[in-house]
C-alpha cells in the first residue's frame, strides 16, 4: 500500500519545485523589464506585493471549493495555470498596450497556481500512508528550498551564457515541468485526506478550537521569522560588505535557502530517531540567537553568517508546525491546511514589512529593525513548548 503511494508523494515534490519556479524566477527579470519595458521600478516591485496577495486570496477561498471539485482536479488546475502564467509572460507584455498590466496578468494567473499548491500539496502528501509523516513533510518542504536554490543557479548560467534578452526562453523552459506534473497528477493515486469518508471539520467548528488558534499564531510566526530575514538577507550582504547585487544575492538567499533546505533534508532523513518537539525548541533557540547576532553585533560578516544560520533554524519551523497540526486535530480537512497556509503567507509578507518600517521610522537602521522582528521566533518557541506540553484542550 505505502509503495503505491510513492509516485503520489514525489509528485508532490515536484510540486513544491513549480511552487519555487513561479515565486523567485520573475523577480530575476525585474531590472530587465524595466529597461525591456520602461516599467518604473515602483511599479515592478509591486509584482511581489501582488503575487503574494493573489495566493493569500486563494489560501483564503480555496475552503470553499477544493473539496467540492476534489483534490486531483485541483492540483492538475494549479500546474496547468503555473505553466500558463509562465507562458504568459512571454507574450501578454507585447500583446497590450501597457506591458505592465500583460506581466500582471500573467503574474495573476501562475499566483492562483502557487497559491492553490500552497493549499493542496502538504495535505495530499499527509494522506498518503506512511511511517513518519513528519520526515515526510520536512523533506517535502526542502523541495522549495532546493527549487528556490534551482531556480536562481540555472538562470544565472543560462542569463550568462546566452544573455538576459532571451530570458522568454527560459519561461517556457520553467513552464514544461508544471506541465509534466500536472499530467503525472492526472494519473497517481491520491489518498482521502479524512479516513473512512468521515466529514472534515466545519469552518465553525475549527475556528471554535483553542489548539487551531495556537496552531494558526505558530504558522504567522513560522514564515514571519523565515522571510523577516530571508527578504533581507542580500541588502545585509550589499550594505555590509559592499559587493554587487548579484554577489550579494548568492551571499545572502541562495545560503539561507541552502541552510533552510539541508535542516529539512536533515529532519526528513533522520526524524524517526529525532523528537520533533525538542528539534522544533532547539531550532527556535537557535532562531532567537541569531536574529540577535545579526541585530547586536557589529561585524557585517558575522551578521551575513548569522543570517545563513537563521535559515538552518527555521527550517522545520512550517513542515513541523503542519504535522503538529495534522497530529492535534486529525479532522481538520482542508479548511485547516487552507488556513494554516494563509497564516504562513501573512507571515511571509508581514514579517519583512514590519522590519522594512521599523527600519526606516529608525533612520533606515536594519539592524534595529531585525531586532523588533525577534518577537517572531519568540512567539514561536512560546506556542511549541504549549504543545508539547499538551496543556490545551482540544
Amino acid at each position: 500500500m505505502k509503495e503505491r503511494y510513492q509516485s503520489t508523494i514525489a509528485a508532490c515534490f515536484v510540486g513544491y519545485i513549480v511552487q519555487a519556479i513561479v515565486n523567485n524566477f520573475v523577480p530575476l527579470l525585474f531590472l530587465t523589464f524595466q529597461r525591456s519595458y520602461h516599467i518604473p521600478l515602483s511599479q515592478i516591485t509591486l509584482l511581489v506585493t501582488f503575487n503574494f496577495g493573489v495566493q493569500l486570496l486563494v489560501d483564503l477561498v480555496s475552503v470553499g471549493f477544493v473539496d467540492k471539485i476534489g483534490y486531483r482536479v485541483s492540483m492538475v488546475a494549479a500546474h496547468l495555470l503555473s505553466a500558463a502564467g509562465l507562458v504568459l509572460l512571454t507574450v501578454l507584455p507585447e500583446w497590450m498596450e501597457q506591458p505592465f498590466l500583460g506581466i500582471l496578468f500573467a503574474v495573476m494567473v501562475y499566483a492562483v497556481g502557487g497559491g492553490l499548491l500552497e493549499v493542496l500539496v502538504s495535505p495530499v502528501v499527509e494522506a498518503c500512508p506512511s511511517d513518519h509523516k513528519e520526515k515526510t513533510m520536512s523533506m517535502l518542504h526542502s523541495f522549495y528550498c532546493w527549487g528556490h536554490v534551482g531556480v536562481v543557479l540555472l538562470s544565472t548560467l543560462f542569463f550568462g551564457a546566452v544573455g538576459i534578452e532571451n530570458w522568454k526562453i527560459l519561461a517556457v523552459v520553467w513552464a514544461v515541468i508544471p506541465v509534466c506534473n500536472a499530467v503525472a497528477f492526472a494519473k497517481v493515486p491520491i489518498a482521502p485526506l479524512i479516513e473512512d469518508g468521515e466529514p472534515g471539520l466545519r469552518l465553525g467548528e475549527l475556528l471554535c478550537l483553542r489548539i487551531f488558534w495556537i496552531l494558526l499564531v505558530m504558522m504567522v510566526c513560522a514564515g514571519a521569522s523565515e522571510q523577516a530575514v530571508s527578504q533581507w538577507a542580500s541588502t545585509f550582504a550589499e550594505q555590509g560588505l559592499g559587493i554587487s547585487k548579484t554577489a550579494g544575492d548568492l551571499a545572502g538567499p541562495m545560503a539561507f535557502a541552502v541552510l533552510m533546505g539541508m535542516s529539512r533534508a536533515f529532519y526528513g532523513k533522520y526524524g524517526d530517531r529525532i523528537n520533533l518537539d525538542r528539534f522544533m525548541i532547539c531550532s527556535s533557540v537557535l532562531c532567537i540567537l541569531s536574529y540577535v547576532g545579526i541585530s547586536m553585533i557589529p561585524s557585517p560578516q558575522f551578521s551575513l553568517t548569522a543570517c545563513a544560520v537563521c535559515g538552518l533554524s527555521v527550517g522545520i519551523m512550517w513542515p513541523g508546525t503542519f504535522s503538529k497540526a495534522s497530529a492535534a486535530v486529525p479532522k481538520g480537512g482542508t479548511a485547516m491546511f487552507a488556513l494554516l497556509a494563509l497564516g504562513g503567507d501573512v507571515g511571509c509578507s508581514g514579517g519583512p514589512t514590519l522590519v522594512g518600517m521599523v527600519s526606516h521610522a529608525l533612520g533606515d537602521d536594519l539592524k534595529r529593525g531585525m531586532l523588533v522582528a525577534l518577537v517572531f521566533p519568540v512567539l514561536l518557541l512560546f506556542g511549541i513548548v504549549l504543545m508539547a506540553k499538551k496543556e490545551l484542550p482540544h
